[in-house]
């Protein structure tokens, strides 16, 4: 019993994690080079990417920052040319780049409570919806057709998509955001199964909610109490409580290890306080 899975060292792997100028993928982006990993950190947002990557290399960690657009394939080819040169292939790919759209959510949940001037299901923005699905699935779909190819000649690799809890259940006002992480689950099965026979497997984690400087004003008032809508989700939380974004961490690590988790793919990880397994009663 000496190999335990006490520890997860990914010393010496290529970790590419797209979206990591945000708040959550770069937290991710962290986690891997101090567990030893060589970090691309990926975003469309150049500044935030190259900053975390300096500060990662001012710790005395491997790290580079890359301006992609999940949505341009010949950017990713781009990107991925740098990543071969200044890091070597990948081992591990994150896609991580996602998020929703105001014009594809509306300001009620429910039809008949929508005033006059508020905007209902049947003032969807097409556009919005379009993009919403574009920027979760060939978000995550295009990085994969990328560097999922270095993994593919080496016959080993992993793949960690993320879902949401919602893509078990839908939420209400966001109808895109919720069938486009529905797909990504969706399509980490289908991946999993498809490159079943190359060595690289393919898993997803599912966040619940998590209190971050973009939604915070939307789940406390100022006074610090939690709105009606939080107090919804807490109230349909057995755990009674929003995860933190560092308790996605443990999820991460497990499924991209090969030792922990040699034998799992197409497996989606809710990590949400138990919102998706309660039923109300």
């Amino acid at each position: 019993m000496a190999n335990l899975p006490l520890h997860h060292d990914f010393t010496g792997k290529v970790v590419v994690v797209t979206g990591a100028g945000g708040v959550l993928c770069g937290d991710m982006a962290r986690a891997y080079a101090y567990a030893g990993a060589k970090v691309a950190a990926l975003d469309l947002n150049e500044a935030a990417v190259k900053k975390l990557a300096d500060e990662l290399k001012a710790e005395g960690y491997v790290c580079e920052g890359y301006k992609a657009n999940v949505l341009e394939l010949e950017a990713l080819e781009a990107v991925h040319q740098q990543v071969l040169a200044d890091l070597g292939p990948c081992d591990i790919l994150v896609n991580g780049a996602g998020g929703n759209n105001p014009r594809a959510t509306t300001d009620n949940e429910y039809q008949h409570e929508a005033k006059e001037g508020q905007k209902t299901f049947f003032d969807l923005d097409s556009s919005g919806v379009d993009f919403v699905f574009k920027l979760n699935f060939q978000g995550t779909l295009l990085p994969t057709q990328v560097f999922a190819k270095d993994m593919v000649e080496r016959k080993c690799g992993n793949i960690l998509n993320i879902s949401s809890m919602n893509a078990y259940t839908p939420l209400t006002k966001i109808p895109a955001y919720s069938g486009a992480k529905a797909a990504i689950s969706n399509f980490t099965q289908w991946l999993a199964t498809h490159f079943a026979g190359t060595g690289i497997r393919c898993n997803a984690i599912a966040p619940g909610f998590i209190v971050s400087n973009q939604n915070r004003a939307l789940l406390f008032n100022p006074d610090g109490t939690p709105t009606a809508r939080s107090n919804k989700i807490l109230n349909g939380t057995p755990m009674g409580r929003f995860a933190d974004s560092e308790e996605l961490l443990g999820g991460m690590f497990f499924l991209t290890d090969d030792v922990a988790a040699s034998a799992i793919t197409g497996v989606i990880l809710p990590i949400d306080c138990g919102f998706a397994a309660y039923s109300g009663v």
